[in-house]
C-alpha cells in the first residue's frame, strides 16, 4: 500500500526546531529485530514457507504482527490454527526473555535528550510493556506509548505517527521520528515528519536514505543530530 502523504510533507522543511521525538520500539529502543527475524524464519519454515533472513527483513520488518499472520494465512490459503499460533508466540517470548537487551547507546541517548519523547510502534501494547520493561526503558515512556492497534492503518501509512503527535499536542512538522525500517521511514515521511533513520540494525543504511531523512549508525550520535536541527 502506498502511504498517503500528510499535507506537511509536500515540501520537506529543514530539520527542526523539534518539539517532540517519536521513537519506534523494535530495533530502535530494544534490540529485538535480529532475534525476531530468526524466530520468524523458524515459524515460516515450520509452516513450509522457506524465506531467507534478508527477504524476511524486506517483507516484514516494521510491519505489525497482524500483518505477519495475515501474510502467512494468505500464503497457506487457510487460517492459522489458534493453538499453533500460541505455540509460536511462546517461541518469541522464550527468545526475548533469553536474549533481549536495549539497543546499544539508547539509554545514554535518552538521558541526553532534552525534548519530550514517546513511542509509536507496530507492536502491541502488551509486547511493548514486556520488552521495554525487560530492558529497563519503560519508565522513560510510561503514559506515552502508542501502538498500531490504535489506528486504522499501520506503517507505511502515516496514521500512527499522526495519532501520537496529535495526542501529545505536537504539529507534524515539529516532530522528529527515530526509525530503523523502510516501512517506518516511509510512514514518517508521509506524516511530514523529519526522520532520523538508525542504520545500525538489520535494515541496510542505504535502504533508509532519502528525502527528509538523516541516516546515522550509533545511538550516541542521536542527541547531537537532533540538537543540530534546532536554532
Amino acid at each position: 500500500m502506498t502511504p498517503v502523504p500528510h499535507p506537511a510533507s509536500r515540501g520537506f522543511r529543514s530539520p527542526g526546531p523539534f518539539e517532540l521525538v517519536i521513537f519506534d520500539c523494535d530495533g530502535v529502543l530494544v534490540d529485538s529485530e535480529s532475534i525476531a527475524i530468526r524466530v520468524d524464519q523458524r515459524v515460516l519454515a515450520d509452516l513450509g514457507w522457506e524465506l531467507g533472513l534478508d527477504e524476511i527483513v524486506e517483507r516484514f520488518v516494521g510491519k505489525s504482527e497482524a500483518h505477519f499472520v495475515a501474510e502467512i494465512e494468505r500464503h497457506l490459503g487457510s487460517r492459522l490454527d489458534a493453538d499453533r499460533e500460541e505455540e509460536y508466540q511462546q517461541w518469541y517470548r522464550t527468545a526475548f526473555e533469553r536474549d533481549l537487551v536495549a539497543v546499544d547507546g539508547i539509554a545514554d541517548a535518552l538521558a541526553r535528550l532534552p525534548l519530550p519523547h514517546c513511542v509509536a510502534s507496530s507492536g502491541t501494547h502488551a509486547k511493548m510493556q514486556r520488552t521495554l520493561g525487560q530492558t529497563g526503558l519503560l519508565p522513560q515512556f510510561e503514559g506515552r506509548i502508542f501502538s498500531a492497534s490504535e489506528v486504522a492503518r499501520g506503517k507505511p501509512a502515516p496514521d500512527l505517527f499522526l495519532h501520537a503527535a496529535g495526542t501529545l499536542g505536537a504539529e507534524p512538522a515539529g516532530c522528529a521520528v527515530v526509525e530503523d525500517s523502510v516501512f517506518g521511514v516511509q510512514a514518517a515521511r508521509a506524516a511530514g515528519m523529519h526522520v532520523f533513520a538508525y542504520g545500525g540494525g538489520v535494515t541496510p543504511a542505504a535502504r533508509l536514505a532519502g528525502p527528509g531523512t538523516t541516516v546515522f549508525r550509533h545511538m550516541g550520535e542521536l542527541p547531537d543530530l537532533i540538537a543540530a536541527g534546532r536554532p
